[in-house]
């Protein structure tokens, strides 16, 4: 079984610390690995919406849930997956780039279309690359306007925050201050509320200081990853 009592409770216990209204940090699962069977666990005690990384997986797992838990695609993307991504992720929480932007937004209309999808919006986070190595995944911070230009361009897809993962060299809680930076300056900007999905099993306590509202848990949550 999973520890979902356990994790809500260090979250909890973490906004309390941090000054933060108890119950305005959301825990994603990561279920990567996993079976399907304890995603349903998972939607079975509330929970949502889960996180995957790879297309192939999540989109397996998407079909045997039908639509008992959402998943969001947090792993990086390539743009000829886009159609497919756009068929079954509820969220997508790794757009980094203005071409994934448009094949998604393509890929949706086309989803749409073949009556794959009942939902004609996509709520996506643009994931940052704090370091500017976007071979990992991420836009620059000055790829950043175009991706929302593009994105409010869209006639699919609806900006819902941003998304960072602190390279291993990195202070983490200098990553998660930038980021809650621009979530604040783009939400103002824009005159509506942008979230910041930051912080893992080993740093979520930190991110939520730094004002992370979305944290991202799998092996403190669900347990090692199953091997082979």
């Amino acid at each position: 079984m999973h520890n979902l009592d356990t994790v809500t409770q260090q979250i909890r216990d973490a906004e309390r610390k941090a000054g933060r209204t108890e119950g305005s940090v959301k825990l994603l699962p990561v279920t990567k690995f996993h079976p399907v069977e304890r995603i349903i666990e998972l939607a079975d005690a509330g929970i949502d919406l889960v996180g995957e990384n790879r297309e192939q997986e999540a989109r397996a797992k998407a079909e045997a849930l039908d639509g008992r838990c959402g998943i969001a695609m947090i792993g990086q993307i390539q743009s000829k997956k886009a159609n497919a991504v756009a068929r079954w992720a509820a969220e997508v929480h790794s757009l980094d780039s203005v071409k994934l932007t448009r094949g998604l937004d393509r890929g949706m209309a086309l989803a749409l279309e073949r009556g794959d999808r009942t939902t004609d919006t996509l709520p996506c986070l643009i994931q940052l690359s704090d370091d500017g190595d976007t071979a990992r995944g991420g836009a620059t911070y000055d790829d950043v306007p175009a991706i929302i230009e593009a994105i409010g361009e869209s006639e699919h897809l609806r900006l819902d925050g941003f998304m960072v993962v602190p390279p291993l060299d990195a202070d983490p809680e200098a990553v998660f201050i930038r980021a809650r930076s621009l979530v604040d300056d783009t939400s103002n900007a824009l005159g509506r509320t942008l979230i910041l999905s930051a912080g893992m099993s080993g740093d979520f306590e930190t991110a939520i200081a730094c004002g992370s509202d979305l944290v991202r848990v799998g092996t403190a949550l669900l347990g090692p990853r199953p091997v082979g």
